[in-house]
C-alpha cells in the first residue's frame, strides 16, 4: 500500500510532456479560402507579392502580447503565406521548423517600431518569470544553416517576412523576422520567403509595446538596436502549418443564348425597297437579272445576293 502511494506521489509530480502542435504532415491536404481575409499589410502598387498563389503553404501564429502599460493582455492570430514557388529553401527550412514545434513556447526577443519583429530562437523562453531567459537569447538557434536566398520578386514590403541571419551571408537558422513597415534597405541582403496575410493589426501592435530600447512605449524608432526586449512577455504561444490557399470552385458561367433575329438589316431594306417601288417592279428586275446571269453562263449567286443586288437597281 504504502509502495503504492509512492509511485502515485511522483506520477503527480512529474511535469505532464508538452502539448504537441499536431502537426502531422496531412496539412497540405487542408484548403484555405483567403477570400475572408480582411487585415493585411499595406501593398504596393504591382508587386507580385500582392498575389495569392494557389497551392502556396498558409501558417499560422497564435501570439500574446501586452500593447503598453496599464492595458490587457491581448491574444491574436497572424496568418502568413509562403512563397514556395520563389523561395523553396527558405520555405522548407521554416516548414520543417514548425512541424517539431520549434517556435511554440518562444517570444519575440527583438522589436524595434516602424521596422520589425524578431523571433524564431528556441533558445528565447521564459525562465522563471520574465524577463528571466536562457543566456543564449537573441544568437540561438538550431545549429543547421541555410544560404542566402534571394528571389527578384521577394522584397521587404510591409508585412513581409525574412530570415534573420549573422555577419555571413548564409548563416540563415532557424530566426526570422517581420516588416512592421516596408524596409526595402534589406532588399538582396536578407531573404524574403512569405507575406502576411491576416492579422498585420497584430504587428503593428507588437511592434509599438514598450521595450527595452523604449521602454514608455511613445514609438522611439531606433532600427541599429540589437535589444529592443519588449517589457512584457510577446508571447508566440504556438506555430502551426494552417493549409493550403485555395480559392473556392466558381459555378460554371452559363452562355445565353442570342436573341432570335426574325430578319436581317439587309433585308429589311429590300423588303422597304420592294414597298416603296412596287412589288411588280422587284420581281420584275429579279428575273431579269437571273436571265441576264443565265445568258452569261454564270452560276446564280445565293438567294439573299440577288435581293440585294435587285435593291440596288431599285434604289
Amino acid at each position: 500500500m504504502r509502495r503504492a502511494m509512492l509511485v502515485l506521489c511522483i506520477l503527480i509530480l512529474l511535469p505532464l510532456p508538452a502539448a504537441q502542435g499536431g502537426d502531422d504532415g496531412d496539412w497540405r491536404t487542408m484548403e484555405v479560402d483567403p477570400s475572408t481575409w480582411e487585415d493585411g499589410p499595406v501593398l504596393e502598387d504591382n508587386n507580385p507579392m500582392n498575389n495569392h498563389t494557389s497551392g502556396n503553404p498558409l501558417i499560422q501564429m497564435n501570439v500574446s502580447y501586452v500593447p503598453g502599460h496599464g492595458q490587457s493582455r491581448v491574444e491574436g492570430e497572424i496568418i502568413i503565406e509562403l512563397f514556395e514557388q520563389w523561395a523553396p529553401i527558405s520555405v522548407e527550412n521554416m516548414i520543417e521548423h514548425i512541424e517539431i514545434d520549434l517556435y511554440d513556447d518562444t517570444f519575440f526577443h527583438r522589436v524595434i517600431d516602424d521596422f520589425v519583429t524578431q523571433g524564431g530562437d528556441p533558445t528565447c523562453r521564459t525562465v522563471g518569470a520574465y524577463p528571466g531567459t536562457t543566456l543564449t537569447c537573441g544568437s540561438g538557434g538550431t545549429g543547421e544553416t541555410i544560404p542566402l536566398e534571394i528571389h527578384e520578386n521577394l522584397s521587404h514590403v510591409d508585412g513581409a517576412i525574412g530570415m534573420a541571419r549573422g555577419n555571413e551571408e548564409d548563416s540563415a537558422d532557424s530566426q526570422w523576422f517581420i516588416d512592421e513597415t516596408e524596409a526595402h534597405s534589406l532588399d538582396g541582403n536578407y531573404a524574403v520567403y512569405g507575406i502576411v496575410r491576416d492579422g498585420m493589426s497584430h504587428v503593428r501592435a507588437i511592434a509599438s509595446t514598450p521595450t527595452s530600447d523604449d521602454p514608455s512605449g511613445s514609438a522611439i524608432q531606433n532600427p541599429a538596436s540589437s535589444a529592443g526586449r519588449p517589457v512584457y512577455e510577446t508571447r508566440i504561444i504556438e506555430v502551426s502549418m494552417l493549409g493550403i490557399i485555395a480559392y473556392p470552385e466558381e459555378p460554371p458561367i452559363e452562355e445565353e443564348e442570342p436573341p432570335m433575329v426574325e430578319e436581317s438589316v439587309l433585308q429589311s431594306l429590300v423588303n422597304v425597297m420592294q414597298s416603296e417601288a412596287g412589288m411588280g417592279v422587284g420581281i420584275l428586275v429579279l428575273l431579269l437579272i437571273i436571265l441576264l446571269m443565265f445568258l452569261a453562263k454564270v452560276e446564280p449567286p445565293l438567294i439573299l445576293e440577288q435581293e440585294i443586288l435587285a435593291a440596288k437597281l431599285i434604289k
